[in-house]
């Protein structure tokens, strides 16, 4: 079975400007794409997306276009989620000059980094969620658990767009924490717009002591919640080597679903990306 990547990140620090790193140092290095291909080597990953590395906003537009042309050259890289300005009024024109594609799949502007709980939340930054629908582009839920809340507020107002949780909505595992994130997660699943990356989550946890057991309650109620149809693996790679190496991430993941069907892997490992992204 070959396995789609339904999350990964490339950066050029040499071609981009990207501040958070900063404060980064264990990743604070050049990703690219022949990294990407030698770490996929043997894994069974043979196609991925791309989500927009939080390059400085005055590079939005061209990390896009850097990564759409490495994915018109061939190679893993399927579909690319850019970046937008969602919540400010140039949106229309930064759309407009953004253009159409069709690797270009979806839209992700960061929220959790945002101090208010609630921003997502806000007028503006619906109304600019809403304009997406027309361009047939969906949009990445990259939130921490505090912000689940705001998440499914924005997530009612606009069926017309489809939604992917990015990380499983970042849990607060490392404390142990279950509620209200289960809650609330199985709230936000119950809305049928609604998909959810099984992606980020060792890096919530303890990154150096972590074990599998540590993740299983929160892996089996994102299952739970949205079933194999509605759920992709991704591996957050570079930034997944905070606390887990790319191999032992997939490894992970496939004994929590050594259970399930050989359809019902499949769905997680390749069908639901395929049909989320349009690949």
């Amino acid at each position: 079975m070959e396995i789609i990547d339904a999350h990964h990140h490339l950066w050029d620090r040499g071609r981009f400007q990207y501040r958070w790193l900063s404060q980064m140092p264990a990743i604070d290095r050049d990703y690219i794409l022949k990294d990407y291909q030698q770490v996929i080597s043997g894994t069974g990953v043979g196609q991925s997306i791309h989500v927009q590395a939080e390059v400085d906003p005055l590079y939005g537009i061209q990390e896009t276009r850097w990564v759409l042309s490495m994915a018109d050259a061939g190679g893993p890289i399927a579909g690319v989620v850019g970046w937008a300005p969602i919540e400010e009024p140039g949106l229309p024109e930064f759309l407009e000059k953004l253009g159409t594609h069709p690797r270009l799949k979806g839209i992700r502007r960061l929220i959790q980094s945002e101090k208010d709980a609630r921003f997502c939340a806000r007028p503006e930054f619906v109304a600019g969620v809403r304009r997406l629908a027309p361009l047939n582009l969906s949009f990445d839920l990259c939130i921490y658990h505090p912000q689940l809340g705001a998440a499914i507020e924005l997530v009612r107002q606009v069926p017309e767009v489809n939604f992917v949780l990015d990380h499983i909505g970042k849990p607060g595992i490392k404390d142990r924490l279950l509620e209200p994130w289960k809650t609330q997660l199985r709230e936000l699943a119950s809305l049928p717009n609604v998909w959810c990356k099984v992606s980020g989550v060792a890096t919530e946890a303890d990154w150096a002591a972590w074990t599998p057991a540590d993740l299983r309650p929160y892996l089996d109620h994102v299952i739970d919640c949205f079933g194999f149809s509605r759920l992709m693996w991704g591996s957050d790679w570079p930034v997944c080597t905070l606390a887990v190496e790319y191999h032992r991430w997939l490894e992970t993941v496939q004994e929590v679903v050594r259970g399930a069907s050989q359809a019902e892997r499949e769905q997680l490992f390749r069908g639901t990306a395929a049909a989320f992204y349009r690949l």
